[in-house]
């Protein structure tokens, strides 16, 4: 058992469900009653649930790797591939916040700290 996997699952299930729950309230339905165009908004509307999707199937994969349900040589790899993933998504948001000029972006462009926790969670499972 991998308790960093099981750590990184947590984290991940829980930055899915804020995801869901607050981000579909805060972000993606004032989007789709805006004023864009069309096609952008299915295109957001689109990428929200991706995102939805890679975190829900990152959740699952971290847990079996977590619980040692998947072969240790395919799971690091996996695991691996999940870390790199949402420590770019860490690294690509806080490039963006300071790169922006929205006002405290840190605290508004908040992605980032789960998004490294995950990252962080999962290369301790590998290299500890």
């Amino acid at each position: 058992m991998n308790y960093y996997f099981l750590a990184a699952a947590l984290l991940a299930l829980s930055t899915l469900i804020i995801h869901i729950s607050h981000g579909r309230k805060q972000y993606l339905f004032p989007m789709l009653s805006s004023e864009l165009d069309p096609v952008v908004k299915s295109v957001f509307h689109c990428v929200f649930h991706f995102v939805s999707l890679f975190i829900l199937l990152s959740t699952i994969i971290l847990a079996a790797c977590g619980f040692d349900l998947i072969s240790m040589m395919q799971g690091y790899g996996l695991v691996l591939f999940i870390a790199l993933n949402f420590g770019i998504f860490a690294i690509w948001q806080l490039f963006l916040a300071f790169d922006s000029e929205i006002p405290s972006p840190f605290r508004r462009l908040f992605q980032w700290m789960p998004f490294a926790g995950i990252a962080i969670l999962c290369l301790m499972g590998i290299y500890f």
